[in-house]
């Protein structure tokens, strides 16, 4: 499927009719990040849109002015040496919005040298709610990236697992089968200075290991400079539990999807047990995922009827336990909703979620699912096959 000039423009409609509802006083709003530069033009460069009331836009290029002509179809492109040139093209912008939480303090203080601004405004949130609904089009990569991420863990990952196989070098074998399997190259977060590589690889007690990444499971990656990834200290055995939390995507769009195995051997019945017991929790909150309703019940029911093997330690291990159950996911893979508590605004069909419910054991490894779903009249649609039990290789 194909970006068009319609898709862009319905995109830009949509969010200047949110920002007339969140900001009646808005004149213009800057995009600079490039993630959302993609989603409003469908390039990334090094540039500046702006986009004024009532729908006009402006889109000023510093670097590929010639690659953005070949890749977007907008009309109004233009070249620009500094934001001296945008200024005589747009004038006065007023009352500006801006992405606050990207946009560096430095790039408005150059941009507000040129392009004159009565006040400045943050609209990051009307920006993320706008891409929480996805079109047809968004949908249609969205599949492809879940069909293609299912495949690569239940049927790529069981064959790469060899005793004695490091997990940097697992990583690197996966990431190797994702381009083969489409992968875009990069999975990209909105949370600030968040990396990730291929995802969380992680044999046994390394996938509770301490992590500032915002999520359940651990990694502990290379070495502190550099706490993606896997160690390539460690090695895999027998009995070992593997978790695997791969963010996968294509043409810019995620599915996020995570599948544990045991290698050599049978797992514990604790283990079993508390998998399964985070399968049921999976199943009851996607049953939910329909127009209408609300996250943060969705959360509050579910951890209030979580059943006595997930009571202690329930997303996460120790005092790194996380306090959501699920969340958007699009161009970027931690987007709006969150299922979790303050997350009032009711689901709209065609958002995009992943649920992970997950728990670590004591010196096993993290247990637990992660299956990317559309908010849909019947309940969530999952698009990376389901959650499944612990695979024995």
């Amino acid at each position: 499927m194909t970006l068009t000039l319609r898709e862009l423009e319905t995109r830009r409609a949509r969010f200047c009719g949110a920002m007339d509802a969140a900001f009646p006083d808005w004149e213009s709003a800057l995009v600079a990040g490039k993630v959302d530069q993609y989603y409003f033009t469908g390039t990334m460069q090094d540039a500046l849109l702006v986009i004024r009331r009532g729908g006009g836009y402006d889109y000023f290029v510093r670097k590929s002015f010639e690659r953005a002509r070949l890749e977007s179809p907008l009309e109004r492109v233009y070249p620009m040496g500094s934001y001296r040139d945008a200024a005589q093209i747009t004038g006065a912008l007023g009352s500006a919005y801006i992405e606050g939480d990207t946009m560096p303090y430095a790039m408005v203080e150059r941009i507000g040298k040129y392009l004159q601004m009565s006040k400045i405004g943050n609209m990051e949130n009307v920006l993320r709610a706008v891409r929480a609904v996805k079109s047809p089009y968004e949908l249609h990569w969205t599949e492809k990236s879940g069909e293609a991420h299912r495949r690569l863990l239940d049927e790529d990952i069981p064959s790469m697992l060899k005793e004695g196989v490091s997990e940097a070098e697992l990583a690197g074998e996966v990431y190797a089968r994702m381009i083969r399997r489409g992968y875009h190259g990069v999975t990209r977060f909105s949370r600030f200075q968040t990396e990730f590589a291929a995802g969380h690889i992680s044999y046994g007690e390394n996938s509770l290991y301490p992590s500032n990444y915002d999520g359940p499971g651990g990694s502990k990656g290379g070495s502190p400079a550099a706490p993606v990834g896997g160690d390539p200290a460690r090695r895999l055995k027998k009995g070992d539990l593997v978790f695997a939390d791969i963010g996968f995507g294509m043409n810019g769009y995620h599915s996020d999807k995570t599948q544990v195995y045991m290698f050599g051997a049978k797992p514990s019945a604790e283990a079993a047990r508390v998998h399964r017991a985070c399968l049921d929790v999976q199943r009851r909150a996607a049953e939910r995922l329909a127009p209408g309703e609300i996250p943060s019940r969705i959360y509050r029911d579910c951890m209030d009827s979580l059943p006595d093997e997930l009571r202690e330690g329930f997303m996460g291990y120790g005092n790194s336990l996380v306090k959501f159950l699920g969340h958007g996911v699009g161009l970027h893979i931690d987007e709006l909703p969150v299922i979790a508590a303050g997350f009032d605004e009711p689901l709209e069909e065609n958002m995009v979620i992943a649920l992970e419910p997950k728990k670590g054991l004591d010196g096993l490894g993290m247990v637990g699912v992660e299956d990317t779903y559309a908010v849909a009249p019947g309940g969530g649609r999952c698009l990376t096959g389901g959650g499944k039990e612990i695979i024995v290789v």
